[in-house]
């Protein structure tokens, strides 16, 4: 018991995990969806932090490589599990805002957040320069992606004709070969060079759970976050007319943080540390994985599930898209932050905040 109290001590969103009964019973009693929504997303963040951290456990025992690749693979696991629950009840938009939530969040709200606090306590803090010029290259490229459908989309009269989808379906696939090639390159070359491939030391650092352990911590997180996916997603449409809140913002703004706060605080307590790169490269490569991964996937099973998603995303998206790569590329172009670099990403991210409530969709 001792033991026990001394982890959620240690980890103390992992209180959180009382949302979980407490959700189960509200959409059983026939709580309001606004409490249903409510109690699943809190459920959903310790439940995607036991993810990651039996994802690192992991890992741990594989080595830095192969280590890496199994974060990049798993590393957004609760995030796909509900936007694929939100595709089966053809919640388009949210999932396309998602993905736009996901990719600006982790370059403005989650970079940003880690440069303020990392350079109010340890004062200007460098990196790696050249790797952050390699993840910018690769985000522009998937940028480029994203938007082409939408241009062509946006220049027909038929924004959701079958060309648009059949464009669609082949960028996703290129976007994916992209994406394995990259995987491919991080595990030919050392592991400090390659992208989102933790290093050896880092990895024992880590290590604490057995494999089965952390195996079965796996399934049982996975199949937590499954459940109250569907409970979260199930209530999204009475939410958002109760509220007022649009499906457009919950999108964008709420089912990022949800999937992936742990990962976030993460970032934060690692330019704490004064490790900056190591910060950086948990939101770029985030970022990286949503764009080049985790969005053409979506466009796959979304196919095969009967709701087609295409890659068409509104102006005001792409915009948010473009300025939070570039404004993050010159944040990081000269291989050294601070704290006011930090508050600008932050600055912009709330701007964009206010924008997507303010005039949602």
């Amino acid at each position: 018991m001792k033991k026990i109290w001394e982890y959620f001590k240690k980890h103390p969103l992992n209180f959180l995990l009382l949302a979980f009964p407490f959700a189960v019973i509200a959409e059983i009693d026939g709580w309001t969806p606004i409490w249903v929504f409510i109690l699943s997303a809190l459920g959903v963040v310790p439940l995607a932090g036991l993810i990651g951290e039996a994802t690192e456990n992991l890992a741990s025992h594989t080595g830095p490589k192969i280590g890496g690749l199994i974060n990049a693979t798993l590393g957004n696991a609760a995030e796909l599990i509900i936007t694929l629950f939100a595709i089966n009840r053809g919640l388009l938009e949210l999932v396309k805002a998602s993905i736009t939530g996901s990719i600006i969040g982790n370059l403005l709200f989650v970079l940003g957040l880690s440069i303020v606090v990392g350079g109010f306590k340890n004062g200007i803090q460098h990196f790696d320069r050249r790797h952050t010029s390699n993840n910018s290259i690769l985000l522009t490229i998937a940028l480029v992606g994203l938007a082409i459908p939408s241009l062509f989309s946006h220049s027909t009269t038929n924004g959701l004709s079958q060309k648009v989808e059949v464009l669609s379906l082949s960028v996703a696939g290129i976007m994916v070969l992209l994406y394995v090639f990259g995987m491919i390159f991080s595990l030919k070359v050392p592991a400090k060079e390659g992208i989102g491939i933790p290093s050896e030391p880092e990895l024992k650092e880590k290590q604490g759970w057995g494999v089965w352990h952390s195996i079965l911590v796996l399934a049982a997180a996975t199949g937590g976050v499954v459940w109250l996916s569907e409970l979260l997603v199930g209530s999204v449409e009475a939410v958002v007319q109760g509220s007022g809140i649009s499906e457009f913002f919950l999108g964008i703004i709420l089912v990022p943080i949800i999937g992936n706060i742990a990962e976030h605080l993460v970032a934060v307590k690692m330019a704490l540390k004064n490790k900056m790169e190591l910060s950086m490269e948990i939101a770029v490569s985030s970022s990286l994985q949503i764009a080049l991964f985790v969005a053409p996937v979506l466009v796959f099973v979304s196919l095969i599930m009967g709701n087609p998603l295409t890659l068409v995303f509104n102006p005001f998206e792409l915009a948010a898209l473009g300025s939070a790569v570039v404004i993050c590329y010159f944040v990081a172009a000269d291989g050294e932050s601070n704290w006011l670099e930090g508050l600008a990403l932050l600055t912009v991210y709330l701007i964009f905040a206010l924008a997507f409530f303010i005039f949602p969709g």
